[in-house]
């Protein structure tokens, strides 16, 4: 019987050994994000992690995203402090990530060394985009640009060629043709103003947004209908648009382009988990799982671009990446080409409210005076 007992007990322990990292990896059943990611995205990439976690660990993850633009899920996280009633947040300005790491509302993301190194530390020149925090509190997920989409029809009906830069939106002969949505509603629509505006330096840069507003059509109530009303043919071209959210009418079926100027803003997408998160677990796999081959095929195939060299937006003849790549003008990968930023987010969050103030005194309280000025 002892002899039974010994192997017995030897099978057992060979068992748990075996299962020993895997249940140290073991996740909780649930992840909550807040984000202001459209859900274009974000529940393609939860639904897919989902997916991972049952193979993985046979576990039956139930997933929800609080949608939130991102003042108002900084302004709700701040409001928690420090007992968050979601685990992770996603998306908008990096710099509102670090002030969360200084208010202590962000833990560390501790993420396996090959995953965090497979990631650059920076893009673009002169002024370097973070892609992740030096102090380990946020990483990027992907990079997405923000630029110009335009009704390729629309454009050869009107007799000028396709859009490349920012002031080929100032055409005359798109007077009233251009749609865009004000940087009072819109971060991505506020982080190409300042594009605008730091470029061109300020006096420059106010005369060329009025010209804009000037040819503008409509001012939409949300980013987001940017696109759509371009790729309805309402009109021909439309400011400050992301990538993904372009691309998601080009797969509903509409002639529709995006491209994004030479010095177009690209952000990392960043994440960060929350500190007092219920499902760290969870939350610290996802991820992780974002930053595999797996998870950055979620967006690759929905216009967005991998955050690391070692990936390209690529497939099958006919296959949705292959669709993103014509989409975007052949890019596969941010870094094969030289990205020009000049974007500085510290100035641009400095100064957010007066751009805002000044944006709704100089523009939109005398849109119909700059309409008929120039």
């Amino acid at each position: 019987m002892s002899g039974r007992w010994k192997l017995l007990g030897a099978v057992l322990v060979a068992v748990l050994m075996a299962a020993g990292p895997a249940a140290a990896q073991q996740i909780e059943d649930e992840l909550v994000l807040i984000t202001p990611v459209s859900k274009f995205i974000h529940d393609a990439a939860l639904k897919e992690f989902a997916q991972y976690a049952k193979e993985k660990w046979g576990i039956t993850v139930k997933t929800n995203a609080l949608a939130a633009g991102t003042p108002v899920a900084y302004g709700r996280i701040v409001e928690w402090k420090g007992k968050p009633e979601v685990d992770i947040f996603w998306g908008g300005e990096s710099a509102l990530f670090d002030k969360l790491a200084e208010q202590k509302l962000m833990a560390k993301l501790e993420l396996p060394k090959e995953a965090w190194e497979a990631i650059p530390a920076t893009i673009g020149k002169p002024k370097p985009i973070f892609l992740k925090d030096p102090k380990g509190f946020w990483v990027g997920t992907a990079l997405e640009p923000y630029g110009l989409v335009y009704h390729p029809r629309l454009f050869q009906r009107l007799g000028i060629p396709e859009p490349k830069d920012w002031d080929d939106l100032l055409n005359p002969k798109l007077k009233g043709n251009v749609a865009q949505c004000a940087p009072t509603r819109s971060s991505s629509s506020h982080a190409t103003y300042e594009v605008i505006l730091q470029q061109s330096g300020d006096e420059k840069g106010w005369e060329w947004l009025k010209r804009l507003a000037a040819n503008s059509g409509i001012f939409t109530a949300r980013s987001r209908d940017v696109p759509s009303v371009v790729a309805k043919g309402e009109f021909a071209a439309g400011f400050a648009v992301p990538s993904y959210m372009a691309f998601e009418e080009r797969l509903a079926g509409f002639d529709i382009k995006f491209v994004a100027p030479k010095t177009a803003w690209i952000t990392p997408e960043p994440m960060g988990i929350l500190a007092g998160a219920k499902h760290p677990k969870a939350a610290r796999a996802f991820v992780e799982f974002l930053l595999t081959e797996r998870g950055q095929r979620v967006f690759m195939e929905r216009g967005l671009f991998p955050i690391t060299p070692k990936y390209k937006v690529q497939g099958p003849p006919g296959s949705t990446a292959e669709m993103a790549v014509e989409f975007t003008g052949g890019v596969r990968s941010y870094f094969d080409r030289e990205v020009t930023n000049i974007y500085d987010d510290d100035k641009a969050q400095k100064r957010y409210k007066e751009v805002n103030e000044q944006y709704r005194k100089d523009i939109e309280a005398v849109w119909e005076d700059l309409k008929k000025k120039y």
